[in-house]
């Protein structure tokens, strides 16, 4: 948490490449956007047919998994690991800008997310306005996705947080079956709000979970009232790749406004 993000990430193009399978006639183009962090290369990418984004991803490779400290201060706001932009097109097509990554080496509350794991937000605000937030607007959204909750925290000498918002990030809305529960989580999908709208969706994942090297789904909830020209996705996948030591974290489905 307390490491910084090492350098500006480059967009690069790679080929056009015919899609296979899938009945488009349109040529299918992968765009991508890597940086350093830790002395490990992370990138995001975007795979476009035409002016349509079908899929938006992110590859991780395990030796940042491991490499992450394993006891670290915790600093109030906590710091990214990086925040790794998004290709241009993905930003055009999907209006979602940027991967910001936290390493939570102690986890945070409430209760079953008080174990080791990483933050993988998808903000569609820019990495400014993300600065910004400062979590003062204390406005929650009119709705959550079904089975959500926006739970106000209260923490040991921090107070309450409201819809359990944290500077630089946001409100955390939650599955309120894991929130409830007793069980350590492993892995979850978060929605983040701030001013009362939709700002990043989140795979939350266990450390642990994610040196396991294999691959899992989890279930992408309907979010409603996305901000204008915003599209979040509705399939989510974390696939393992041996060969490379390496997870591609895959998004498709993205909902029409």
């Amino acid at each position: 948490m307390d490491s910084r993000h090492a350098a500006a990430s480059v967009a690069l193009a790679l080929a056009v490449v015919p899609v296979i399978g899938t009945g488009s006639q349109e040529p299918r183009s992968v765009f991508r956007s890597c940086e350093a962090v830790l002395e490990q290369e992370v990138c995001t990418w975007v795979a476009m047919e035409g002016a349509t984004a079908v899929e938006l991803g992110a590859t991780v490779p395990l030796g940042l998994i491991e490499q992450v400290p394993a006891d670290a201060e915790m600093t109030w706001p906590p710091e990214e690991l990086a925040a790794v932009a998004l290709p241009p097109q993905a930003r055009a097509s999907l209006g979602i800008d940027h991967l910001g990554i936290n390493w939570e080496t102690h986890g945070h509350p409430p209760g079953p997310f008080l174990t080791p794991h990483f933050d993988f937000h998808f903000y569609n605000l820019t990495k400014r306005e993300i600065r910004a937030v400062d979590c003062s607007d204390k406005t929650k959204p009119s709705s959550l996705p079904s089975g959500y909750t926006l739970p106000d925290i209260e923490v040991e000498g921090m107070g309450t947080l409201v819809g359990l918002c944290v500077p630089r990030m946001g409100m955390h809305a939650m599955p309120e079956k894991e929130v409830t529960g007793s069980d350590p989580f492993t892995a979850t999908l978060v929605v983040g709000y701030y001013g009362g709208e939709a700002i990043f969706f989140e795979p939350m994942v266990s450390r642990d979970r994610l040196l396991e090297r294999s691959d899992f789904s989890l279930p992408m909830p309907v979010v409603g009232s996305l901000p204008a020209g915003v599209h979040y996705p509705t399939e989510f996948s974390a696939n393992y790749d041996a060969a490379q030591d390496e997870y591609r974290l895959v998004m498709r489905g993205f909902r029409p406004q």
